[in-house]
């Protein structure tokens, strides 16, 4: 009796799953929804930083002054716009140095050095161009940094204030058949990329670069370059906007103009450069009154520099992979050619390779006012370092 009923109890309960599993599939429910598309906007980051330790070396107050010092950081994206366009950000981070006496203004900042729509307006199999928009290169400086070690000093051209690296407005480059140069024209604001424009005025500026020996098998000679350009700009006089017992406003601009001559290489194993520039500035003297009537005063200046960056050994052999470098600059800049003085730099010093990204340098930096200039005296110990991400 037991048995027979605990065999109708599993008959009972099995007897279902059998009738389910001879049905057959129902076909009719739809099939669920696929999931939602990934869409995907390729970013290009990179970045560099900049640190150094100093130790000051001249007579004075100063004199052993030392700090370990976080220069900057430039982080960089880059991004498609649609078809034939991208942009370009480079943020600049680095310490505020403004008001040191206020700790609103102490710690580190972020601003935008480059910000700029690229647009690829002709390319061609022998040529191509683009017009770029926003926070761009300024005529001449990011083209010879790509001789000299930014990570150093700056170049000479920015050092002695000739103009910022960027600037807000619009450019256009074109890049030459066979790899034989490039040209390319800026019209700017003035003031540089760390200011907001402060006048009707703007700066227009070109520069052309020829790689005339780009065909040869010298991996060195190939890159030597021969660049000239030209930066006319004008600001507004102090007295645009007149003023109580002033003779009038003044609504003429004073001169702002710059050029020059840069020849170089550039290879691994090789960097050289030699730069020859002017620069004209108007200023004003008086008060623009009837018993200090307004003058306006212009002064020409000049600059000549040159630099060397040799890595010996792997100039010597190209096996070599020694990361050894040695790196020296002088430049000597007259704020005014009507007299003999003038203003030496001297930078000179070790560089070591600690990989393809990655780089120190121990380097001595001096700046010497010579027959009569009024400048600072500076003598610098460096320990500069340098990594590409």
């Amino acid at each position: 009796m037991i048995r027979t009923t605990t065999i109708g109890l599993i008959a009972a309960l099995v007897a279902p799953l059998a009738l389910t599993a001879q049905q057959p599939a129902d076909t009719t429910r739809p099939a669920p929804p696929p999931p939602p598309a990934v869409v995907s906007i390729p970013v290009d980051f990179s970045g560099v930083l900049y640190a150094n330790f100093q130790y000051q070396g001249a007579a004075g107050a100063s004199k052993s002054q030392n700090k370990f010092d976080l220069e900057r950081a430039y982080l960089t994206f880059r991004m498609p716009a649609g078809d034939h366009a991208s942009i370009r950000i480079t943020a600049d981070v680095f310490q505020q140095q403004t008001a040191p006496n206020d700790a609103y203004y102490k710690g580190w900042v972020v601003r935008a050095k480059y910000a700029y729509l690229q647009y690829e307006y002709l390319k061609t199999a022998d040529w191509t161009a683009v017009a770029r928009g926003g926070l761009i290169h300024t005529v001449v400086i990011d083209h010879e940094e790509q001789f000299w070690p930014r990570w150093i000093s700056q170049t000479a051209f920015e050092r002695a204030g000739f103009f910022s690296s960027a600037d807000g407005g619009v450019a256009t480059l074109v890049t030459l058949p066979n790899k034989f140069g490039e040209f390319y024209a800026t019209i700017t604001n003035g003031p540089g990329y760390t200011s907001r424009e402060t006048d009707r005025f703007k700066d227009y500026s070109a520069r052309l670069s020829i790689t005339p020996l780009s065909g040869s098998s010298n991996k060195v000679i190939k890159t030597f370059a021969v660049t000239g350009w030209t930066y006319r700009g004008a600001i507004a006089s102090s007295f645009v906007n007149g003023g109580a017992g002033q003779v009038g406003a003044i609504g003429s601009h004073l001169p702002r103009t710059r050029s020059g001559v840069f020849v170089g290489v550039r290879d691994p194993r090789l960097s050289a450069g030699f730069d020859w520039a002017t620069r004209q500035d108007g200023s004003e003297t008086g008060l623009n009154t009837v018993a200090s009537p307004r003058a306006e005063v212009d002064s020409t200046r000049q600059l000549i520099s040159g630099f060397a960056y040799i890595k010996p050994f792997q100039l010597l052999s190209d096996q070599s992979a020694f990361p050894l470098g040695l790196i020296g600059r002088w430049d000597r800049y007259k704020p005014d050619t009507g007299s003999d003085g003038y203003i030496s730099t001297v930078i000179g010093g070790l560089t070591l390779d600690l990989n393809k990204r990655s780089a120190l340098s121990l380097d001595y930096q001096e700046q010497t006012p010579k027959n009569g200039v009024i400048a600072a005296t500076t003598k610098t110990y460096f320990l500069h370092m340098v990594a590409n991400f």
